[in-house]
């Protein structure tokens, strides 16, 4: 037994020597790698925590542009649509005065060939009433003559 008491001895005093060195020479320096390491996994950590702050914002803000974009392209489409509006209105509107001016000299047109086929009218009304009066004149008047001559003066005026 006591060489198994100085074998154990020998293994504990052996134990705690190593564990002694693997503690003052190993297992600090592993602990303290190990340390940083941790420290730089969870800089890193918050490192992506503040980039995601920064994209959320960074979206946020272009998805607030991005709307700003959109409502300033409706805007100017219906600028456009009330703009194009407003022209079709002006075109019918002149469409609609050059209508007007057109009846109204198309009216005095006619209104003028009227007068002008009224005076012509009368013009050969007055030539044929006086060629008329000189045939009666240059002729002796009597009553079958007069008839005929009268109805030759009608028949020349219905043709008229």
């Amino acid at each position: 037994m006591d060489l198994q008491w100085q074998q154990l001895l020998t293994h504990l005093v052996g134990f705690v020597i190593t564990v002694w060195i693997l503690k003052r020479y190993a297992w600090g320096p592993l602990l303290a790698i190990m340390e940083e390491r941790r420290n730089k996994i969870k800089q890193e950590f918050d490192n992506i925590e503040v980039e995601k702050t920064k994209v959320s914002e960074l979206t946020a803000e272009y998805e607030a542009k991005l709307k700003d974009i959109d409502a300033e392209r409706r805007a100017k489409l219906v600028e456009g649509v009330n703009e194009g509006k407003n022209i079709a209105e002006k075109i019918k509107a002149e469409a609609r005065d050059d209508a007007t001016q057109i009846s109204i000299k198309a009216k005095d047109e006619l209104e003028r060939d009227v007068a002008k086929a009224k005076v012509q009218l009368r013009n050969d009304m007055v030539t044929m009433t006086i060629t008329a009066a000189e045939k009666i004149i240059n002729e002796k008047l009597d009553d079958p003559k007069h008839r005929e001559l009268i109805g030759n003066f009608i028949d020349n005026v219905e043709k008229a």
